[in-house]
């Protein structure tokens, strides 16, 4: 996975010591359909996610991702949902956590492909023939098909409607 400049800035500081960071998930819909990138470093089914840069704002982020990673054009249609990710140990011994924020994208134009490298895959799925994924990734991909207004609250892989998750 590409890791953005100013995490590699700050790891030579502080090692592999925990980071907290901003994330997106941009769950991208074309009418019933919905787009899923396989991971190269999982292999797992997910819907677009990425790191937010310094000052860029997350739906600006989410755009952008999905540029870079599949290809398409798409537009934000309301923030679902924000996660805390639990922490993840790369394979390189670095550290992190994520606060995720979850959007509902619509898509404007492309083909999906895997752009950058980040993906082995990328390609449109019924919503109703999803592959499998993990529970965080289903909650947040059920927080963006909601059609709930308000954003949701992802804790442990489970959305919590209308209550704060503490």
């Amino acid at each position: 996975m590409a890791v953005p400049d100013f995490i590699l800035t700050l790891r030579e500081s502080i090692g592999t010591a925990p980071l907290w960071l901003s994330g997106v998930t941009a769950v991208v819909e074309r009418g019933d359909d919905l787009l899923m990138v396989r991971r190269s470093d999982t292999g797992e089914w997910t819907p677009v996610t990425g790191i937010i840069d310094p000052g860029e704002h997350p739906a600006d982020a989410a755009v952008r991702e999905v540029l870079e990673e599949a290809d398409l054009h798409v537009v934000p249609v309301r923030l679902a949902a924000l996660g805390v990710t639990e922490g993840i140990v790369y394979g390189n011994g670095d550290q992190a956590s994520y606060l995720d924020h979850t959007f509902l994208m619509r898509w404007q134009s492309g083909d999906p492909s895997p752009a950058d490298g980040e993906n082995t895959e990328a390609r449109w799925f019924p919503r109703g023939d999803l592959p499998p994924m993990t529970a965080d990734m289903r909650a947040r991909v059920d927080a963006a098909l909601s059609g709930d207004p308000s954003a949701q609250f992802v804790v442990a892989g489970e959305v919590r409607r209308g209550e704060h998750p503490a």
